[in-house]
């Protein structure tokens, strides 16, 4: 019977605190120290990855007290009980199951009185079928024309994964003849976004999925209106051109305005739904459903990975569990996540939805406060183009934050020249490793402005290139690490009742029925 606790009742808590500041990184990671540490402190991943966290502030008694803390808090059995389908998410009285969309992890998972991995696979077996038939051109325009375009309309989770994912693998498509549709994306209600998404396009040749779990997502609603508007003013009928994405429970499930549906549930929530059919219908579209399958197995393999109880040897645990000693223990209060990937460019986005409303929690699974720091605040961008930008802050600022970098020793284009004695993808890396060595190092100097303190940490996942099975195992790699922490915290990373309020207040607004600095705001907007 696994116990749910706040972190600060751990024994294994406590001492964890009493090795704060334990390693002085400027110490540690230069001349042959550092070489040591880089070959030390390094653990394989999923997809051909590797963790190396040699330039994060540990040494092997900070590892064995994270180790104990990851005993006590009992992670190996919380993650097998979600796994094995209890109810995870306390708020909403819901299981987890993302793990499931692609993979069995441990037992059968019934829930409503239906297997739910055989659920699961039969969405995904519907959409690769479907994928096929548009790209054969069974499934085609008024014309008989194929289709080229596929958009998806949905918004946060129906979004920001998706989007992230179809901008990692489209270069890698594209090189391996594996790409098959253009794929876009209209998020805000903000009318310029779909504006400028149908005006990019041809509309009859496009097909749009729309992405709600509950059929009722006013953003989401406002977004296939305007798209219905344009179809129609194109003399298009478009029921012709959409499917839909939903529960088998909305409105949408079985409405004769879509061409097909495609259904996923409740314990799989948005941020954690690229590898349900909310992520798999549109790159099923784009790249083929091999290439899709090819993710999962990535996503799948990073989960068997996660169930290790060896800390050393579970990355996504030990990345979680650096993060917490971080955050609690140094009181580091952000994260960076910086790609050295163009084709990562969106990740950080995604990333900031998983962690900050997965882990953005004051009060325990109970409902009650907690005394303690929990989910930092995620931002990011891809170098090297943030070396341009907020590294300044990173390199000097007074706070310290935390880095995690990613990196690939090939470009997915296979395209490159050769300027001085070395190409652009060699440039890109040597900048990688430049950075790592500048934060955790720094540099002294008689001029206050050019001098670093250092000791700024860093980790990095680095893989051989960014393929279907590399991008499947990082998504996974943070989405147990996030689950991770939330165990540690004690929260329920699987809500998120902080993007409620702003909708209620909204429709107040809406239909006029405000007062005081409410009505006044409305009334400054023009509404």
């Amino acid at each position: 019977m696994i116990s749910w606790k706040n972190l600060d009742t751990l024994s294994a808590y406590g001492k964890l605190k009493a090795l704060k500041g334990r390693v002085n990184l400027v110490e540690a990671m230069a001349g042959e120290n550092g070489a040591k540490r880089v070959a030390q402190y390094a653990a394989p991943m999923a997809g051909g990855l590797q963790f190396n966290y040699a330039a994060r502030p540990v040494d092997d008694e900070v590892l064995d007290a994270l180790a104990a803390l990851a005993d006590e808090a009992e992670l190996t059995d919380k993650f097998a009980a979600l796994y094995n389908g209890e109810v995870i998410n306390t708020g909403e009285k819901r299981l987890v199951l993302h793990q499931l969309t692609r993979g069995q992890l441990g037992d059968d998972v019934v829930a409503d009185g239906v297997n739910k991995r055989d659920f699961y696979v039969s969405q995904q077996m519907k959409a690769a079928a479907f994928a096929r038939k548009v790209h054969a051109g069974e499934i085609a325009n008024a014309k008989g024309e194929k289709f080229t375009t596929v958009v998806q309309i949905g918004i946060g989770g129906s979004d920001l994964g998706p989007r992230a994912m179809y901008l990692a693998l489209e270069q890698w498509a594209r090189q391996n003849g594996a790409f098959r549709m253009e794929a876009k994306f209209i998020s805000n209600v903000d009318p310029d976004d779909a504006a400028a998404v149908l005006k990019s396009i041809d509309v009859s040749r496009a097909l749009f999925v729309l992405v709600s779990k509950s059929g009722t997502t006013l953003e989401t609603l406002t977004n296939e209106s305007f798209v219905k508007d344009a179809l129609k003013n194109a003399g298009l009928d478009p029921s012709k051109h959409m499917v839909a994405v939903t529960s088998e429970t909305s409105p949408l499930a079985q409405s004769s305005d879509y061409l097909a549906a495609f259904f996923m549930d409740d314990y799989i929530g948005g941020r954690y739904s690229s590898t349900s059919c909310v992520g798999g219908v549109v790159l099923s579209l784009a790249f083929g459903p091999e290439v899709f399958e090819r993710f999962l197995n990535g996503a799948h393999e990073a989960d068997v990975t996660a169930k290790n109880p060896d800390l050393l040897k579970n990355p996504a645990m030990l990345d979680a569990l650096i993060g917490v000693y971080e955050r609690n223990v140094l009181g580091w209060p952000a994260t960076a996540v910086l790609p050295y990937s163009q084709a990562l460019s969106r990740f950080p986005a995604h990333l900031q939805q998983l962690d900050m409303e997965s882990n953005g929690k004051s009060v325990n699974r109970f409902g009650e406060g907690i005394s303690y720091v929990t989910g930092p605040v995620i931002f990011g961008e891809p170098g090297t183009n943030g070396q341009h930008s907020f590294y300044q802050l990173l390199h000097q600022g007074t706070d310290i934050v935390p880095l995690q970098f990613v990196g690939f020793k090939k470009n997915q284009a296979g395209m490159d020249v050769v300027i001085q004695g070395s190409t652009s993808q060699q440039k890109l890396c040597a900048n990688v490793a430049a950075q790592i060595m500048a934060f955790a190092c720094g540099k002294k100097d008689d001029n206050p402005n050019k001098a670093f303190a250092g000791g700024r940490p860093s980790s990095i996942i680095v893989g051989e290139q960014l393929t279907p099975e590399a991008l499947g195992a990082l998504l996974a790699h943070f989405e147990n690490k996030v689950m991770f922490q939330g165990f540690c915290w004690n929260v329920n990373s699987f809500d998120q009742e902080g993007v409620q309020l702003g909708k209620v207040l909204a429709k107040r607004v809406l239909a006029h029925d405000t007062d005081g600095a409410l009505k006044a705001y409305s009334d400054l907007l023009g509404i």
